[in-house]
């Protein structure tokens, strides 16, 4: 139920997306909160396509060196979802984009990506006092944005959204 009810919001949230500069719908939750059930089942729905994003791109990835992947990240990450068909795109385990090795704005990316298509991702973090953050503050690969101007979808993230503020 709480799956269909997802899906239906990530629905209401895509019509009239592609008026918007950055047409990009974050799916945010903790670790096992649906946000891999929610993306397929909008995926098999709709038939969307659906990216595993860290198998994508750690394949790209492989053959360069850890200074050519940082410089490579956005080009991979735009050839991956470019190579697509479709104006709506999926983005799943997005939690490569935030390794420290590669020294990229995940936020940023996915939003570049977004331009010139409309993207659906899983977000692993929270939304709460108007910030979406990854992971803890103590965590190397922290980062913490203003949610104003981004399109969310939060999913149940209980007491654990006011755990990781704190």
């Amino acid at each position: 139920m709480q799956t269909q009810n997802t899906a239906e919001e990530i629905r209401d949230r895509l019509s009239g997306i592609a008026d918007l500069y950055h047409r990009l719908v974050l799916v945010v939750g903790p670790s096992k909160s649906g946000k891999t059930t929610v993306l397929r089942a909008l995926a098999a729905a709709d038939g969307l396509p659906l990216v595993n994003v860290g198998v994508e791109l750690s394949r790209r990835l492989l053959d360069l060196t850890e200074r050519q992947r940082a410089l490579q990240v956005p080009r991979l990450l735009e050839e991956a979802v470019g190579s697509i068909c479709a104006d709506v795109v999926l983005l799943d385990n997005t939690e490569i984009l935030f390794a420290s090795p590669l020294k990229q704005d995940p936020l940023r990316l996915l939003q570049a990506l977004s331009r010139n298509r409309t993207i659906v991702a899983a977000w692993l973090g929270t939304v709460c006092d108007g910030y979406l953050t990854y992971a803890i503050p103590e965590h190397p690969e922290f980062r913490r944005y203003p949610s104003d101007g981004l399109v969310i979808v939060p999913l149940d993230q209980g007491d654990r959204a006011e755990q990781v503020q704190r």
